[in-house]
């Protein structure tokens, strides 16, 4: 099931980067941000499902946590594409870049907790 999860995971990653590349052609990586950012988001929301509230079994947690948003998101690509910024000198841009980064995950990652305590609340009145 974490293999099925990071190919479903991997072949959205690759997905998303590519539309990215074509919709939002600028020397910011935005496909890896895009990826990252809504990875965080949807980790946070599975984790706290299972974890918290265990609404969602260790079976299903595997599956979307380790699987699907372990093929999904990418700090290898992050760090590689921040270090390739460093390398043309474009140094504000990679600190933008790596900055951003952390502080979008993390506030996704807030965010996912928070809809996932609002979605728990909505399975558990139903």
């Amino acid at each position: 099931m974490v293999c099925l999860g990071g190919a479903l995971g991997s072949g959205a990653r690759y997905l998303v980067a590519t539309w990215a590349a074509a919709a939002l052609p600028v020397a910011l990586p935005f496909g890896t941000l895009i990826v990252n950012v809504t990875g965080s988001f949807f980790i946070a929301v599975v984790l706290d499902l299972a974890l918290r509230a265990a609404v969602l079994s260790p079976e299903w947690r595997l599956f979307l946590a380790t699987g699907v948003a372990g093929g999904y998101t990418t700090y290898s690509s992050f760090n590689q594409e921040a270090l390739q910024l460093v390398a043309q000198k474009d140094y504000g841009l990679a600190a933008a870049y790596v900055g951003g980064t952390l502080v979008l995950c993390a506030a996704a990652g807030l965010l996912g907790v928070a809809a996932s305590r609002s979605l728990s609340g909505l399975l558990a009145g139903s």
